[in-house]
């Protein structure tokens, strides 16, 4: 009797440590046989027009002969001969009369896309709208009464939860893998917005566009891309996550491309030196070294060297969450930014606006005069024809005219035109108060800079080397 009371709660904890979060599937051929409708393959052709180029194999010619010309005027003037290049991909069924879910790059460019349905079927496509940005694309085929795809939360995803991808891999249609999610929030260098899940599931070349499912038949993701040195499946795939896609899904039924919202601010990870001239206690945030003049962010009161923490109370822990948390908002979104401006942590409201198209940026013009400072820059007064001249809003300061990109000036950012109007918070009024300034400055300081471009709000650090060795 005393040998069971030792035994019996060992053999229940035995128990309690063997059942895991998520039970390990027999098998997903339920799930691969209820989906196998809603997912399509994806066929484009696009017409390339070529013509010659270059000289004939084996009739070179020197250069400056006579007969170049000649053969010029011949190759420019054959007529031009009709390529067809084409692609495979994947894509998803996601309402009944027929509007269907890939990827921008599978579709980009293309004159012609074929979606074949399950049973051989197929239907010519029309492209209705893409996102080149989150990589995007809704399709319109002339079919009605089909089988859709349930959407998921991709939120929701834990890592090492089950995922099934079912797609067209090198043309080889309805190819069911399964994998885990291996991690999420992987940026992968492919654009602003990157927040992909990172699956095991093979995928590879003709996958992209399809759909990732969950343990429950939910798409919680698109897959997109592979990291591999041979083309093919290394473990390594990533999905877009389903909860970004959504909100833009509508916007490309409705108007055919995507408004996003933005705060107009330049923005940065913050590095160990920054973190400690600003008097951060950790290195979390995105830091505002500029601030584009007019904009949402400059009417709502934020200002460059501020860095914003929060968004609506959701923490941003680095500079790549901030483009991924606005764009989730539409133009004219209220929305509450947490900012930290001289160590005291405060919330504006900001109406986001929409985002250009294109944003371009130019650097004003001076005269190369002035006083050289061990900073790397030249220096002059700023006056009021060069004020008009540069766009600048402040009245006062000091312009940079020359900057050396090797030195701690150029390093730190600061180009030419940028007009110095405050160091380490004491205003800089002119040459003199500068030189005044700059006497102070000590080897291994790190200097607080607020600079007027073009009217634009710009912060920046300059770091200056510990030891002094020639013009620094």
């Amino acid at each position: 009797m005393s040998c069971l009371k030792v035994m019996f709660p060992l053999f229940v904890a035995a128990v309690m440590w063997a059942v895991p979060a998520q039970a390990i599937p027999e098998s997903f051929a339920d799930l691969a046989e209820q989906q196998a409708d809603s997912v399509v393959n994806i066929s484009t052709t696009q017409h390339v027009q070529q013509g010659m180029q270059g000289l004939p194999p084996g009739l070179n010619l020197p250069q400056n002969s006579p007969f170049n010309e000649f053969f010029n005027d011949f190759l420019r003037n054959m007529p031009q001969q009709e390529q067809e290049k084409h692609a495979l991909g994947t894509g998803f069924i996601i309402s009944a009369d027929g509007y269907v879910v890939t990827n921008n790059h599978v579709v980009d460019g293309a004159d012609e896309v074929i979606v074949k349905m399950r049973d051989g079927t197929e239907h010519e496509a029309k492209i209705i709208g893409s996102d080149p940005k989150l990589d995007v694309a809704l399709l319109k085929i002339n079919a009605k009464g089909l089988k859709t795809v349930k959407i998921g939360n991709s939120e929701a995803l834990r890592v090492g939860d089950w995922v099934v991808a079912i797609g067209n891999p090198f043309g080889l249609s309805q190819t069911v893998t399964a994998g885990i999610v291996s991690a999420k929030g992987r940026v992968i260098g492919s654009g602003p917005y990157d927040d992909f899940i990172q699956t095991d599931a093979a995928i590879n070349p003709g996958n992209s566009g399809g759909p990732l499912f969950n343990a429950q038949g939910d798409v919680v993701g698109i897959n997109t891309a592979i990291y591999s040195r041979s083309g093919g499946n290394n473990g390594i795939g990533f999905a877009i996550p389903i909860n970004l896609a959504k909100p833009i899904l509508d916007e490309l039924k409705e108007k055919g491309h995507v408004t996003r919202a933005r705060l107009g601010v330049h923005i940065a990870d913050i590095d160990k030196e920054t973190a400690e001239a600003l008097g951060l206690k950790t290195r979390e945030g995105a830091l505002v070294p500029q601030v584009e003049a007019g904009s949402a962010a400059d009417r709502a009161g934020i200002r460059a060297g501020d860095v914003i923490v929060s968004i609506d109370g959701t923490a941003v822990r680095k500079a790549h969450d901030l483009p991924i948390r606005v764009a989730r908002h539409a133009p004219g979104d209220k929305v509450k930014i947490g900012i930290i401006r001289d160590g005291k942590l405060s919330t504006v409201t900001v109406a986001v606006e929409a985002m250009p198209d294109e944003q371009t940026a130019q650097n004003g013009n001076a005269k190369p005069d002035g006083n050289k400072v061990r900073l790397g820059m030249v220096l002059e007064n700023l006056t009021p024809e060069l004020a008009a001249q540069l766009q600048a809003r402040v009245k006062k300061g000091v312009v940079a005219s020359q900057v050396q990109p090797a030195l701690p000036a150029g390093r730190a950012g600061i180009q030419r035109g940028d007009v110095i109007y405050r160091i380490n918070g004491h205003d800089v009024n002119d040459m003199n108060g500068f030189s005044k300034m700059a006497a102070q400055f000590k080897p291994g300081d790190v200097l607080r800079i607020m600079m007027d471009r073009r009217g634009d709000q710009v912060f920046a650090l300059i770091k200056l080397p510990k030891r002094n060795g020639g013009e620094d």
